[in-house]
């Protein structure tokens, strides 16, 4: 990848894991396809479909923005339409099971691609404000992590992280702020303390480490907790003070309006 140019390596791990997510779900019968997770009842296909819709969307902003102002224009004018026009537009109408898995992965490749040869600060157009190139694929790489986990959930498998997943504490981390803005509610000053134990065993750190507040515990719970896959009740975090608690129970570092994370006991691994 990159032609040995200097690349992002966020481009890397979204490739890395969407190949993951490919290799659970190639062996997937036309059934299995069909059945409802515990995300809103989402099926494989409809994840599948979106997680497609997104990255078209995403690789469009980087390749020509004229055209991506004017599908979101598109989009906000028809937002009433449904996701189905949306699937439309990536190409991917129609297609289910094992012709739409394909689909996803022969786009999803190149345009990992090209985001790793582009400029990481070059900045690009989004539904709401532009972001960096590289905070564009992070996403990706959220999304395509987080919606896994329904699947993995569906069909009682185990994910096995690296710690390819820091993208997602990371946004995680300077999401802060901004998940209490997208609610209207004043940002607290006392920022906790953030200590992680990453797959791979290694300590990550952030904020001030004489904070009154502390999150403590498994990277991969964090970002379950900020990517809204998990109750923090379902989590073994170890959670310090006020403002931790009310971050862990309203955490959100994906865009758009605010979200409630799901109640306790309703995401789990199934038998």
């Amino acid at each position: 990848m990159g032609n040995g140019k200097v690349m992002i390596e966020q481009a890397q791990d979204f490739r890395d894991e969407s190949d993951a997510l490919y290799a659970l779900l190639e062996p997937l019968d036309d059934a299995q396809w069909r059945r409802p997770t515990q995300f809103k009842g989402w099926t494989a296909n409809d994840i599948v479909a979106h997680l497609h819709w997104g990255n078209f969307a995403a690789d469009l902003a980087l390749r020509d923005a004229a055209a991506f102002g004017e599908l979101a224009r598109r989009i906000m004018a028809g937002r009433h339409a449904g996701s189905a026009s949306r699937v439309a537009e990536a190409g991917s109408e129609g297609l289910s099971g094992r012709a739409l898995l394909a689909r996803w992965r022969e786009y999803y490749g190149p345009m990992a691609e090209r985001f790793a040869d582009a400029d990481p600060r070059r900045r690009v157009p989004w539904f709401g404000p532009d972001m960096s190139v590289r905070s564009s694929i992070t996403a990706r790489l959220m999304e395509t992590w987080a919606h896994a986990q329904a699947l993995y959930d569906l069909l009682g498998k185990t994910r096995e992280d690296t710690d390819r997943i820091k993208n997602i504490a990371v946004l995680g981390i300077n999401t802060f702020g901004w998940t209490f803005a997208n609610r209207g509610l004043p940002v607290p000053a006392d920022k906790p303390h953030v200590r992680l134990t990453a797959p791979s065993g290694a300590l990550w750190e952030w904020g001030a480490a004489d904070s009154a507040n502390l999150i403590e515990g498994l990277a991969v719970e964090f970002c379950q907790v900020v990517a809204q896959t998990r109750n923090v009740a379902d989590t073994g975090l170890r959670v310090v003070g006020a403002t931790a608690a009310q971050w862990m129970a309203i955490a959100q570092c994906f865009a758009g309006p605010p979200h409630d994370p799901p109640a306790p006991g309703t995401r789990f691994r199934q038998r």
